[in-house]
């Protein structure tokens, strides 16, 4: 009795006691918010969740990706060596990076065991994880590794290779993690920077439509999607042309969620619902071009313009967030968490400092999403790198922990967290072997089937395969149930029994639940490929245009006048506005285009001119949609977007009729036969034009009309006009617009009309002498360098003198000359500290090194060395003075607004991407944090000379660069001998020095004020 009281009295104390003292983070110093131990009470978690810190350094550092296994336990790949030689400063871990597994033995939420799985150089900075069964995938170009441990003591001892060849080493944009499917396959990605796929023996993958795996536009361009067996064989693209799509994630029904990455700046982050076999339009999937050349139906608005949104055979995005650095992402199918966040992707998002959900609904054949915060970080220096379900129905999520985040960048190599989301009662502990049933029997793996983890749904369902018809019985009960996405993931297994495929593809085809009809179309493709035809006809007229946009999907491979006819009923119910459903007729019909669009035609008849129907033409890439195309442009009624999106969808035609109907276009008398005109000029092939007498004296007429605008510019340039030199002179000299005053110099210089610019140069006053100078920049002639040299003397207005420094600083050989004026010392004193500021970022090497040592020298002489980051951080600043560095120091190659120079990277919302430290960093040493897509490049052409730039697009036939001053610059492929990427950035290193230690700490101060208006 005694002992009973002592326990009810404790447990009355327990009970009666002071809960834990809460702090106020927004009221600790700046180290104290560096803490682990302070790290929650930084955390807004959703109503109804609480979340506590599951691991911290030194436990683990470093978190790129995570994975939970069939047992709860959490796998983690670290990344200490994450781009060392861009931080030459970090520490490096010589025995390479690691692979952990972390466990709460005790059932606390603390991880308090950590074994090292495996380490190696080979895994430095991998970037996806995926773990069961005592085996592991691990992503890390150019290498896809399977570890396996085959002695149970949670140590790899034997290592496969699954793929072989990726290009992104050490990149964000390269090979992501793979997840097991409901159907069994691997699912996985890569970004922009993946470009190829191998296999073991270093041999190209061909996919199963035949077509080799890489980025060449043949058909694939840039990122891409993947699924694949468990061994790697039979891989499919599944859809393509993403910039950098970090996580792919499969949910029970099969449908794939992702997000995406914009060229950083430009507010065009993306989630997307992937439509099997789609093109998300990054680049021009004709020919590769930039998403920001002009085109003649651009997007009024710039984040919908980088994905090429109005082109036919674009597929739409869910939702576009705006800024962001998109990680991590899998679908909560759970129950612990709000009813709000069940069976929605979860998503951790890197920039903003927050896990998120975004519920997505049925909206016609797609759908639409919202966003819904689980948890946001007030800590700027909580990088959340992705989440993962636990087997009891938390959440956990991976933060990175740095200052920075982006770029090569990496500030903080001592820390990184896990966290766990629960909520209610049973998610104040972790006891994952409470909430797995087991594998040993088939009603364990039943009951496994259903939970929320995605290795022990893997785990079970391949037990449940391996069983064949012997587990039927028991994955008939949850077919039978009410939960629907336990039903799939029973169908995706009762459907690939041996003689069971027939049952199940027709009875989830006759199901009530839409879902499931979906599921029972995918399931199809892979069991049932011979039957794709009548399997589709069955749901030709469902009430569910999500199903009708799945059949249409099914489709893409099936050949023959039966599969035409059932494409034609499903394409006869487009609504005129429903855009998922366009683009899955025609990816339904690209690969048949000919005989689709035929039997479309057939079953419409006259009745085809219809919104429906115009549109379904604007989509098709028939050649029998040509003449249909030409009819709708010729309409008098047609407005002026339509018109310009008519002859967009003739630049998706190889067909080479299109041209004579072109070219037919321009004898019609049209009421706006002005527009059809330049809109001819700017569809027509070059080579068709140059041939052309008629389409050559329509220019004469239509040039004189455009004088002046980005047009003008535009068409001389794609039809290769030379004889304009005299017009392209006079608006290099006095167009209003400083942009097109750099593209018409740049294109009067290619147009050999440079002794123009000089004659003008004779005798200018300072403003117009600053003008010619700076549209000569471009050029790398030897015989201007004597001349930038003249124009340095003290004779000439200071302004002019330093427009004169920075041509010569403009090209390889120019530095060359410049750094040679610096050893003579013929570099007048006042220009001595800009100009050795400006050759210490040169591209050359030895030209680097040597004015370095000059600048050092010079600075030593001044005094100018700076206190440490920390120090700096610490220090005020007025946004005033800063506004005016950045306008006076950056501002010619930075764009913030609309203000600045499109060259690097745009800073708009630079102060929610960087803390103060990592923005004093990133100017201090711009080349440790180089965005990707903004890396510098050397280009030798065959003529001998050298051009450097950022490569803004590169087709088979032209790259384009971006060059000094945000101008571009094309050159034919034919005329390029080698390209080399600069291992240092376009950003001038030392930059700062150019200016006081007060206008620096201005600066910074400026730069942390630029932050998103609104946070999604």
């Amino acid at each position: 009795m005694k002992q009973l009281a002592y326990c009810a009295l404790l447990a009355l104390l327990v009970a009666c006691a002071p809960p834990a003292p809460s702090i106020d983070f927004d009221k600790l110093d700046e180290p104290a918010k560096r803490l682990a131990e302070n790290a929650v009470y930084g955390m807004e978690v959703a109503d109804g969740c609480d979340i506590t810190l599951f691991a911290s350094e030194p436990m683990l550092i470093n978190p790129t990706n995570m994975h939970i296994d069939e047992r709860g336990r959490v796998w983690v790949c670290e990344a200490l060596n994450y781009r060392n030689t861009h931080n030459p400063e970090n520490p490096e871990r010589k025995e390479g990076d690691r692979i952990l597994i972390l466990e709460d033995t005790d059932g606390d939420a603390q991880a308090d065991k950590s074994t090292v799985f495996y380490q190696g150089t080979d895994v430095n900075a991998a970037l996806g994880i995926w773990a069961v069964d005592n085996q592991a995938i691990v992503s890390c170009s150019p290498y896809v590794f399977l570890l396996s441990d085959t002695n149970g003591d949670d140590k790899a001892d034997k290592r496969d290779t699954l793929f072989t060849g990726l290009s992104g080493v050490q990149s964000d944009h390269a090979v992501h993690a793979f997840v097991q499917g409901p159907d069994g396959k691997m699912y996985f990605n890569f970004g922009n920077n993946g470009r190829q796929i191998m296999d073991r023996h270093g041999k190209p993958v061909m996919d199963l439509s035949g077509n080799a795996v890489n980025d060449q536009g043949a058909p694939y361009r840039q990122g891409m999607v993947f699924r694949c067996d468990p061994d790697g064989s039979n891989l499919e693209v599944l859809a393509h042309n993403f910039r950098n799509n970090y996580e792919v994630a499969p949910d029970s029904y099969g449908t794939l969620w992702q997000s995406d990455n914009d060229d950083d700046g430009n507010m065009g982050v993306r989630i997307n619902y992937v439509m099997e076999y789609g093109n998300y339009g990054y680049t021009d999937q004709m020919t590769g071009a930039w998403w920001g050349d002009r085109r003649i139906n651009l997007e009024s608005e710039i984040p919908l313009r980088h994905w090429h949104l109005n082109d036919p055979g674009v597929v739409p995005n869910l939702l576009q967030t705006g800024s962001g650095s998109p990680c991590g992402m899998t679908v909560y199918e759970g129950e612990m968490l709000p009813e709000a966040f069940h069976n929605q992707p979860l998503h951790a998002e890197a920039w903003h400092n927050v896990v998120r959900a975004y519920p997505a609904k049925s909206n016609g054949a797609g759908y639409s999403a919202e966003v819904l915060n689980l948890v946001k970080s007030k800590d700027q220096w909580c990088r959340p790198s992705d989440v993962t379900v636990a087997p009891d129905g938390s959440v956990f999520f991976a933060d990175w922990y740095d200052p920075a985040v982006g770029g090569h960048k990496f500030g903080d190599t001592g820390r990184g967290r896990i966290f766990r989301v629960s909520a209610g009662k049973k998610g104040r502990k972790y006891q994952p072997e409470k909430a797995i049933p087991g594998f040993e029997t088939e009603g364990q793996l039943i009951e496994s089937l259903q939970n929320p983890n995605l290795a022990v749904q893997a785990k079970a369902s391949n037990a449940l395969r391996s069983m064949g018809t012997s587990a039927e019985a028991g994955l008939l009960k949850l077919w039978n149930g009410t939960n629907s996405r336990v039903r799939a993931r029973a169908l995706w297994i009762l459907g690939k029994m041996k003689g069971k495929a027939q049952t199940y593809v027709q009875a989830a085809l006759e199901d009530i639940d839409p879902d499931i009809r979906i599921v029972g179309l995918r399931l199809a493709r892979q069991v049932l490929p011979n039957q794709i035809a009548q399997l589709a006809k069955s749901v030709t007229k469902d009430p569910s245009a999500q199903v009708r946009r799945e059949a249409a999907l099914a489709l893409r491979f099936a050949k023959g006048a039966e599969a035409d006819k059932i494409w034609a009923d499903l394409a006869s119910q487009y609504d005129g506005q429903d855009r998922w459903y366009l683009e899955a007729l025609g990816i339904g019909s690209d690969l048949q285009a000919d005989s689709r669009f035929s039997a479309w035609k057939k079953k419409v008849g006259s009745g085809w001119n219809t919104e429906a129907g115009k549109n379904l033409v604007w989509r098709s890439r028939s050649k029998e949609a040509l003449p249909l195309l030409k009819e709708m442009i010729l309409d008098p009624r047609i407005k002026a977007f339509d018109l310009r999106q008519y002859f967009r969808a003739l630049h998706f035609h190889a067909d080479s009729t299109k041209n004579d109907l072109i070219e037919s276009l321009t004898q019609a008398q049209h009421p706006m036969q002005d527009s059809i005109n330049i809109l001819a000029l700017f569809s027509i092939d070059p080579a068709y034009y140059q041939q052309s007498t008629t389409l050559k004296s329509l220019a004469e007429q239509v040039l004189p009309k455009l004088e002046g605008s980005v047009e003008y510019l535009d068409l001389l340039g794609r039809l290769q006009v030379k004889n304009q030199n005299d017009k392209l002179l006079k608006m290099a000299l006095e167009n209003k617009d400083e942009a097109l005053r750099g593209q018409a110099a740049s294109l009067l210089v290619a147009n050999k009309g440079m002794p123009l610019l000089l004659q003008q140069l004779k005798g200018a006053d300072e403003s117009k002498a600053q003008q010619i100078l700076y549209a000569l920049a471009p050029v790398n002639d030897p015989a201007l360098f004597k001349i930038y040299q003249q124009y340095l003397a003290e004779s000439n207005p200071l302004a002019v003198r330093r427009a004169a420094l920075n041509c010569l600083n403009s090209t390889w050989d120019g530095q060359i000359y410049l750094l040679g004026l610096f050893e003579k010392n013929q570099v007048p004193e006042v220009l001595a500290m800009q100009g050795l500021v400006s050759l210490a970022g040169a591209w050359n090497t030895d030209v680097r090194k040597k004015s370095r040592e000059l600048l050092t020298k010079k600075q030593k002489e001044m005094g100018s060395d700076l206190p440490p980051v920390a120090v700096l951080e610490g220090r005020s600043g007025k946004v005033a003075s800063g506004k005016a560095v950045f306008l006076q120091h950056c501002a010619t190659c930075h764009k913030v607004g609309a203000s600045g120079v499109n060259f690097g990277p745009a800073l708009t919302e630079i102060g929610s991407k960087l803390d103060k430290g990592a923005l004093y960093n990133a100017i201090i040493y711009p080349s440790s944090g180089i965005n990707y897509g903004y890396e510098g490049f050397n280009v030798a052409l065959k003529d001998g000379s050298t051009v450097q730039g950022i490569v803004e697009s590169k087709t088979a036939s032209e790259l384009k660069l971006r060059i000094m001053g945000g101008t571009s610059r094309s050159y034919p492929m034919a005329d390029v001998q080698k390209m080399e990427e600069m291992p240092q950035s376009l950003m001038t290193e030392g930059l700062y020095k150019g200016f006081n230690e007060q206008q620096l700490v201005d600066l910074v101060e400026y730069l942390a004020t630029l932050k998103a208006k609104t946070e999604l």
